[in-house]
């Protein structure tokens, strides 16, 4: 791609911060360019985001009805996969998944509570009602 021809499509991160691009100048050297976006690459973010917020809202529902536990909710608006979250707080993958469950998440200890909200970046109360931090 030339320089001159660098896509300059406003998108979500082009009003925060302009990508460096690789082109090449008027010598056909390398060189760099900055950029806004580029069409193709904001629809698949776009794409990508809904996808997260059904997920979220997935979650939520699932929390509500009380087949999982808050942790989903929270795993799932931090983008966090079980073992990332047994990474972060210490805990063993099949503890985390145990703790999904309602009836177990709701004897857990504050002290273990709090692992998780520190990771969540919560409050224990706010953890335990799925208040977004």
């Amino acid at each position: 791609m030339k320089k001159e021809d660098i896509p300059q499509d406003t998108g979500a991160f082009g009003k925060i911060t302009p990508e460096v691009q690789y082109a090449t100048d008027a010598a056909g050297n390398y060189s760099t360019g900055l950029s806004k976006g580029w069409e193709v690459k904001n629809s698949a973010n776009d794409a990508a985001w809904q996808d997260i917020e059904e997920r979220v809202r997935m979650a939520k529902e699932r929390v509500l009805k009380k087949e999982v536990s808050p942790l989903l909710y929270f795993m799932e608006l931090k983008l966090m996969d079980i073992k990332v979250l047994a990474g972060y707080t210490g805990f063993w993958g099949w503890q985390v998944r145990r703790h999904m469950r309602p009836s177990v998440f709701k004897k857990l200890s504050d002290r273990r509570l709090r692992r998780y909200a520190d990771v969540f970046e919560v409050q224990v109360d706010d953890l335990k009602n799925m208040i977004p931090g």
